[in-house]
């Protein structure tokens, strides 16, 4: 079955996209917690961060790399922003499939809820 993300990537279902290349795919998240609030993730499925195998290191590399750059375009890097990877229920992950939230557009508060 497909994750939600599987899905935006093949345009089953529609999604605002901000940023696209070969590898990653970013859109505006439907329920924002923030002024800014974006997801990106790899197209090619990696269920979470826990589960990344050393051959995903190029992909996840360009995963964050791309995260700054998207932010960039947001208009975030002056403020600054947060990236966010989620794993596991008790961490917060609700789809299983790699991706990164991009939070900012107002002071962030710490710990994190």
């Amino acid at each position: 079955m497909k994750t939600l993300f599987e899905k935006i990537v093949a345009r089953e279902i529609p999604a605002q996209i901000v940023f696209e290349d070969d590898l990653v795919l970013a859109i505006r998240d439907l329920h924002p917690q923030a002024p800014t609030h974006l997801l990106i993730f790899p197209k090619r499925p990696v269920p979470r961060i826990a589960e990344a195998r050393s051959e995903d290191h190029q992909l996840l590399g360009h995963l964050l790399l791309k995260a700054a750059a998207v932010a960039e375009l947001a208009g975030l890097k002056p403020g600054g922003y947060r990236l966010v990877i989620n794993n596991g229920a008790d961490g917060g992950e609700t789809v299983p499939h790699l991706h990164c939230h991009i939070l900012g557009g107002r002071q962030l508060a710490w710990p994190p809820g």
